[in-house]
Order: C-alpha cells, then sequence, then structure tokens
C-alpha cells in the first residue's frame, strides 16, 4: 500500500484519498502509525477497520489461529496459502470437521450474519474469493490474534528478529502515532465477527487525542463484514457517507 501511494503521487503530484477494508485497513494503519503515507495522502476512510484480533468470533478463523495453520503450512513448505490447492484445501476439509464450524456456509462463517446481501452479489463474490495470499500474511494474522496486540512479523527464533528488528521481539505497531491533524473515517458494523466491534473500540481508544474534527466514526448495528463492500445497501449506507468526507478534504 505505501509503495502504490507513492506511485500515485510520483507519477501525478496529487494526493489521492484511500479507501480500505478490511486487510487492506490493517496495512494502512500500520503504514500510518509510523509516519508513511499520510503525506502523500489527503484522508483514508477505513472499513471494517482491523487492528486488533483478540475479540475475534468467527469460528473457522479461530480454529485456523488456534491451529497455527499457518506455522504448518509454512513447516510443511507452501510458500502461498490458497485454499484450492490441494494442501490448503485438504487442511480446510479437516477443519470442516470440528464442531461448531458450518463450511456450507464460508461467507457467514468468516465474516457474520450479514445484513444486505443477495443471492447474485454472493454468488459473483465467490466466483474470485477468497483469494490466494502469501502464507507469511496468514501467520502474521495469527499471531495478531493469538498475541493480542498488532507487531511486526514474529519469526519466532530471536536471532532472526534481532537481526530484522534490532531487538528478540517484534516491535509493536502504536496506533495512537497516527497524526493526530490526518483526517480518518471508520466505519464498522455490530454483527461483524472479523472487525469485532470490541476490538474496533479498542482501536478508538488508541485514537482518542485524535483531532475531533479530523475523526469521523460510523457505527451500522446490522452490519457484518461483508455488507461494506458487498451489499446492496451499502451505498446509502456507507458510501454516500464516505464521499461525503472525502470532498470536506478536497
Amino acid at each position: 500500500m505505501p509503495s502504490l501511494v507513492d506511485y500515485i503521487y510520483s507519477h501525478t503530484e496529487q494526493k489521492p484519498h484511500f479507501l480500505g477494508h478490511s486487510m487492506g485497513t490493517l496495512v494502512a494503519l500500520a503504514a500510518f502509525s509510523e509516519g508513511r503515507t499520510v503525506d502523500k495522502l489527503k484522508s483514508a476512510a477505513l472499513l471494517t477497520p482491523v487492528a486488533y484480533l483478540s475479540h475475534m468470533t468467527t469460528p473457522l478463523g479461530i480454529l485456523l489461529a488456534k491451529a497455527f495453520v499457518g506455522e504448518l503450512i509454512t513447516i510443511l513448505g507452501v510458500a502461498e496459502f490458497n485454499p484450492v490447492t490441494p494442501a490448503v484445501a485438504s487442511l480446510f476439509k479437516e477443519l470442516c470437521r470440528h464442531p461448531g464450524t458450518n463450511c456450507y456456509d464460508l461467507l457467514t462463517d468468516f465474516t457474520g450474519k450479514n445484513y444486505c446481501l443477495n443471492s447474485s452479489a454472493v454468488d459473483v463474490f465467490l466466483q474470485y474469493e477468497p483469494q490466494p495470499t502469501s502464507t507469511k500474511t496468514m501467520v502474521h494474522l495469527a499471531q495478531t490474534f493469538r498475541d493480542g496486540v498488532l507487531s511486526k512479523y514474529d519469526y519466532v527464533w530471536p536471532g532472526v528478529n534481532v537481526e530484522k528488528y534490532g531487538q528478540p521481539d517484534p516491535p509493536a505497531y502504536n496506533m495512537s502515532n497516527i497524526p493526530a491533524g490526518f483526517p480518518l473515517f471508520l466505519s464498522y458494523g455490530g454483527r461483524d465477527e472479523l472487525a469485532d466491534p470490541g476490538d474496533v473500540g479498542r482501536l478508538l481508544g488508541d485514537l482518542r487525542g485524535h483531532d475531533p474534527g479530523r475523526l469521523t466514526v460510523q457505527y451500522l448495528e446490522q452490519f457484518a463484514h461483508a455488507d461494506f463492500v458487498i451489499g446492496t445497501c451499502a451505498k446509502d449506507y456507507v458510501y454516500n457517507h464516505v464521499v461525503s468526507f472525502f470532498n470536506r478534504f478536497n
């Protein structure tokens, strides 16, 4: 994300607005907390912001994190976490046998009971999702859930961490370091099982020193994780407000 922003800025000399959802918000928040990219953006709208995962309630997500699946796949030499490959698919098959998981409705099991999805939107979504990602990314997410804090990637071996970070434990990202004057729009849902309201509340606590005139928070009790991107009512409930926010800082 920082590289993308740098590319746009260097080629247009115009500051864009940033809009992120889920994992995109985690990358953005980490960058903002280190003072990166904020000088090249007008503002940022973060939908279902993820900085903490300790309150995550999605059954399959919790099972994946607790089972150290990322570390296991890394040990097996699988660099890409792709659910359709035999190695990862067989692991999912085993996990789906665990009581409490509902792999016949993966979207709900991962994201919570969404409010305004229709079957055609879900069908289109499932044609392209879930996308492959780096196994290292999955490990990092599992670490964030298990450790209860957003830190840089933990290489586990202190010597490797020292080589990478100059200390035996990975440094944490401090959300309160996000520049107080940087315009932020945060929108989250009460039914979201990934970006749980408890974890978003913790993030908002970190931002309590933010300039109130430059921090807009929207809470939608009935929304879950996927409503924000493929919900039929997302335009009225979310995106009209996002556009209005962006226009304030043009």
